[in-house]
């Protein structure tokens, strides 16, 4: 069976996560391998901490986009890869690795997927996840204060500095190259289900000799 990439993309969040768990829960796929673009952020050791913590990390540059395509191929045959663990509180990674094993089916996530198109062309199916920027902004505030150590004040700069403008500039145009768009995030239980069923009669076809 020839490995089969799934590509899911939207902005930061959009509800990527919650749509691959329900997504995967109706597949019932035990072998899958999920790589996740934003363990690929560029190492900003070599900067001061002041200076990192004003990158723009929204940006398509912040995203070490070589390596990262150089992982999906290396995966798509059938090498296991050593991925990178960034950390967020400090902009840095950490100096270890997560081996990442080559599986049939490999689950591809990051708000800029779909932005590259040396990585649009390693997908055979490309979901983008729509959902409205309050709602998204809400997530955002949420999860990096609870899980990044950020500030209230810090995360309404960073998306009025960077996020909202990144995001129109670059995420939302991307939305283009999606073969299927799923409004209202990961609760829209008709969209992910007729996904699955398009997911299942394309990995029965890769399995025809």
């Amino acid at each position: 069976m020839a490995r089969f990439v799934i590509g899911l993309a939207g902005g930061t969040g959009s509800g990527k996560t919650t749509v691959a768990r329900n997504l995967l829960r109706r597949l019932e796929l035990d072998w899958i391998t999920i790589l996740q673009q934003d363990a690929y952020y560029r190492d900003l050791a070599d900067l001061a901490p002041a200076q990192r913590a004003t990158r723009n990390f929204d940006h398509p540059n912040s995203i070490e986009i070589e390596l990262f395509t150089a992982h999906l191929e290396t995966l798509k045959k059938g090498r296991a890869v050593e991925r990178p663990v960034y950390d967020f509180r400090q902009h840095v990674r950490t100096g270890e690795t997560v081996r990442i094993e080559p599986r049939d089916v490999i689950l591809v996530e990051g708000i800029l997927l779909f932005h590259y198109p040396e990585v649009r062309e390693l997908l055979d199916v490309k979901i983008y996840v729509d959902t409205p920027a309050d709602i998204r902004l809400l997530r955002r505030i949420d999860r990096d204060i609870r899980e990044r150590g950020r500030t209230l004040e810090s995360v309404r700069e960073q998306y009025v500095s960077t996020v909202r403008p990144m995001h129109e500039e670059f995420v939302e145009p991307s939305k283009r190259f999606a073969d299927v768009i799923i409004p209202e995030g990961g609760e829209n239980e008709i969209a992910i289900e007729m996904i699955a069923s398009r997911v299942r009669s394309l990995l029965i076809r890769t399995e025809d000799p």
